[in-house]
C-alpha cells in the first residue's frame, strides 16, 4: 500500500523560536504557526477561522528560524507530520500531540518593508518578495465571473 506524509502550511508565528541543542550538538527550534482559514456563515458575512499548529525544525533551519524569525512574522513550512505519545506525569494517563516537523523553511515579508524570500537553503533571507493574492477569499475561483461558462452536457 502506498502512503504519503506531506504538509504544506503558511501562517504567522504565534510565539518567538524557541531553540535548544541536542547532547550532540544539533540544533532543535519550536515554533508555533496561526493558520487562518475565511469562512461564509451563508449570509454573506467572511469571518477567520485560526487553527493552532506546532512545528519542530532541526539543523541549520532551526538556527535560521531562531537568528530571523519573531512573533508575528510569516513564514511557509514544508514538512510531514509526526505523532509524539508520553505518559501524563500528574494523572498517569497517554498523552498524545500530533504536530509538524519541517523540512523547509521560507521566511515570508513581515508587511513592514523588510527582506523576505527563502531561509530553505541554509542561508539568510534573500529580499524577494512574494506576490500577493488581493481580495480573493481563500477556495474562491482564480477565474473572473465573466469567465466562467456552464455546460448542458454533464457527463454524470
Amino acid at each position: 500500500m502506498a502512503s504519503l506524509n506531506k504538509v504544506l502550511i503558511m501562517g504567522n508565528l504565534t510565539r518567538d523560536p524557541e531553540l535548544r541543542y541536542t547532547p550532540k550538538g544539533t540544533a532543535v527550534a519550536d515554533i508555533g504557526l496561526a493558520v487562518n482559514r475565511r469562512v461564509s456563515d451563508g449570509n454573506g458575512n467572511w469571518s477567520d477561522e485560526t487553527t493552532f499548529i506546532d512545528v519542530t525544525l532541526w539543523g541549520r533551519q532551526a538556527e535560521l528560524a531562531q537568528q530571523y524569525l519573531t512573533k508575528g512574522r510569516g513564514c511557509f513550512v514544508e514538512g510531514r507530520l509526526q505523532l509524539d505519545t508520553w505518559d501524563d506525569r500528574e494523572t498517569g494517563k497517554k498523552r498524545s500531540k500530533l504536530k509538524v516537523v519541517g523540512e523547509n523553511l521560507q521566511f515570508l515579508p513581515d508587511g513592514r518593508g523588510s527582506s523576505g524570500g527563502g531561509g530553505g537553503g541554509g542561508g539568510a533571507p534573500s529580499g524577494q518578495q512574494p506576490q500577493r493574492s488581493q481580495g480573493t477569499p481563500q477556495g474562491a475561483s482564480a477565474a473572473p465571473p465573466d469567465d466562467y461558462q456552464e455546460e448542458d452536457d454533464i457527463p454524470f
